[in-house]
């Protein structure tokens, strides 16, 4: 029986780190013995926990509604059903919660005052309970084609984009961007940036979520980025160690295996989280991937005391929160049953347990791991004392609250939307340019037919691309017509869009992930015999180029937000010049030995 011992009062809690939050917030480090001072206040505050309080800090885990105490009714019902309560305050009250992640699909994003507004309730809930402990609040913002809050929030390049453009400040400000916009809605852990290096061009998984194939120059962008957000009072989190950038299966639904020998992972997957770690990262995840010259037994990364103790505690000498991967994802359930995965993560080394498909079982299990002596309690001790300080650095003991007129001042401005269109600018890479064909001119070029894949919005709240760059093109002079043909278009739907093409100057493709069966070439080359010049944008992939021929000119976006397709027509246009150069190589699709276009390989305007 864990006996509590008296809670102390609330104003003592809030104001444990305000010395160590101040550092934070100036950028100076606190002296040694400050830091001393602050672990045993911290450490009087898990002493006064539970043991069910001290299990429940290591979880982060969602919750659907897009209000702590007041959802809509079908979010109750999806809550009752997965987690067994009925409201985020009820998911903190109950399981003590130390994290909550936001999703755009649970409900919890809709608009930056909503958001504001839910995070200061489920604040409230967790400095109401017997041992008041701020939540730290996350999300997937890695911008591009991952992002969880979206419109009037600021969309930015993604890392690949990023990537393109080579500039470390650039990274830096579009991190800070970001940063500040979580923080002033309550989010204060950013799933983000992504360190892995995409050396194989058929990961389906991180592709361009990562800054490129250079392990170098991923390194840079990642510490960059790193130091972005902490300007922004933000945790960042680079993953997924021991880096995911080499697998052809997605984690998401299968067990991916790396069979880079451990002198090819220290010379690939390895320098972007040393470069992470020297810049001060707050918080790894793991990869649900098995790396067998890193750990014989080939568990799972996020499983696996050899890579997540032994490398990445002990060799890189990371003392940092590590967080796991969502633990609902297959690659981690393939091994070991739901019960298990949590308890084996934290004999690995993990500190935060993310997102369990069951969390009445993942926590129970974890407490009777405790009960039964295969985790002691000084083990949770350890990986809670890392999350509280994280909690202190960010100020959170402090000022837990964020305010309406604090949204107001940051989140969408003009001066951070104008920002992200000129590091957009930057990233727009023109791959092929057959007689200088571009830029456009409204004058020799004036009607356009803008078709080609409408992927839905990563942010839910931008495109649909066709119809984006179809505007764009409007307001810089153009007559344009944009006719949606999708991904797999259809023979009926490639007819029309040859039939939509008479008379026109110029076509616009919008080209996605082209496969070597894709109609998407089917619809190009049907474009090309009619003989009217055609550009094609690849608005998410770069390697789409190595799968179509015939076209004139050939842009790369690597994403589809509205800041990144506009930016490509404002090259396209001639009204910006294409500064952005492939981050990573594209390789003959009959041939994949033989490189068509290098990393490096970006064209210029002559005139």
């Amino acid at each position: 029986m864990h006996h509590r011992a008296p809670a102390p009062s609330r104003r003592t809690l809030l104001t444990v780190t305000a010395a160590a939050a101040a550092a934070a917030v100036t950028g100076v480090t606190a002296p040694v013995a400050q830091a001393e001072t602050d672990d045993r206040r911290l450490r009087r505050i898990i002493d006064r926990m539970s043991l069910e309080e001290k299990v429940g800090q290591l979880f982060v885990m969602r919750v659907y509604g897009h209000s702590a105490t007041a959802p809509d009714q079908a979010d109750i019902d999806a809550n009752l059903t997965e987690i067994g309560v009925r409201t985020a305050a009820e998911l903190v009250e109950r399981y003590h919660v130390g994290g909550v992640i936001y999703f755009a699909w649970a409900h919890n994003t809709r608009d930056p005052q909503q958001i504001a507004a839910l995070s200061n309730g489920i604040q409230q809930a967790a400095l109401a309970q017997p041992t008041p402990v701020p939540v730290l609040i996350s999300t997937d913002q890695e911008h591009g084609i991952v992002c969880r809050v979206g419109k009037p929030a600021t969309l930015l390049p993604g890392a690949m984009a990023l990537g393109a453009g080579g500039s470390h400040a650039d990274a830096r400000k579009a991190a800070q961007i970001a940063g500040e916009e979580l923080a002033a809605v309550g989010i204060r852990q950013n799933y983000a940036p992504v360190a892995d290096v995409n050396v194989n061009p058929a990961n389906p998984v991180i592709g361009v979520r990562s800054f490129g194939s250079d392990p170098q120059a991923v390194a840079g962008l990642v510490a960059a980025q790193v130091k972005g957000y902490q300007r922004a009072g933000i945790a960042a989190t680079s993953k997924h160690f021991p880096g995911h950038g080499d697998t052809a299966v997605d984690s998401h639904y299968g067990l991916p295996t790396i069979t880079h020998t451990r002198e090819q992972w220290a010379e690939l997957d390895a320098p972007p989280f040393r470069s992470a770690i020297a810049a001060g990262i707050d918080s790894i995840m793991t990869a649900h991937i098995v790396v067998p010259a890193l750990d014989p037994s080939e568990d799972p990364a996020t499983l696996s005391r050899p890579i997540l103790t032994g490398i990445l505690r002990e060799q890189l000498g990371y003392d940092g929160v590590v967080v796991t991967d969502a633990l609902g994802m297959e690659g981690v359930r393939t091994k070991y049953g739901d019960a298990r995965v949590p308890v084996l993560a934290l004999k690995a080394g993990v500190d935060q347990l993310l997102n369990p498909p069951k969390l009445a079982v993942a926590w129970n299990a974890v407490l009777k791991a405790v009960q039964e002596g295969e985790l002691t309690e000084a083990r949770l001790d350890e990986s809670i004392l890392r999350i509280l300080r994280l909690k202190a650095k960010l100020g959170l003991f402090r000022r837990a609250y964020v305010t309406r007129a604090g949204v107001e001042r940051v989140v969408g401005t003009d001066a951070h939307r104008a920002g992200a269109d000129r590091i957009a600018e930057a990233t727009t890479t023109l791959l092929l340019n057959e007689d200088d064909f571009l830029p456009l001119s409204p004058a020799t070029h004036g009607s356009v037919l803008v078709v080609g894949a409408d992927p839905a919005s990563p942010s839910g709240t931008t495109g649909p691309p066709t119809t984006t760059l179809a505007t764009a093109l409007t307001e810089l002079g153009f007559t344009t017509t944009a006719l949606s043909t999708g991904i797999t278009p259809t023979a009926a739907r490639i007819d029309e869009a040859v039939a939509a093409a008479a008379g026109k100057s110029a076509i616009l493709v919008g080209t996605y992930n082209v496969s070597a069966t894709s109609p998407q070439r089917t619809l190009v080359d049907r474009l090309v015999a009619t003989g009217i010049p055609v550009v094609t944008v690849a608005i998410r992939n770069p390697y789409d180029v190595a799968r179509i021929s015939g076209q004139r000119a050939t842009l790369a976006t690597y994403s589809w937000t509205d800041v990144e397709l506009r930016a490509a027509v404002r090259v396209l246009a001639g009204r910006a010049r294409p500064l952005g150069r492939l981050p990573v190589p594209v390789q003959d699709a009959a041939d994949p030995s033989r490189v068509l276009y290098p990393v490096g390989h970006g064209l210029s305007y002559r005139r």
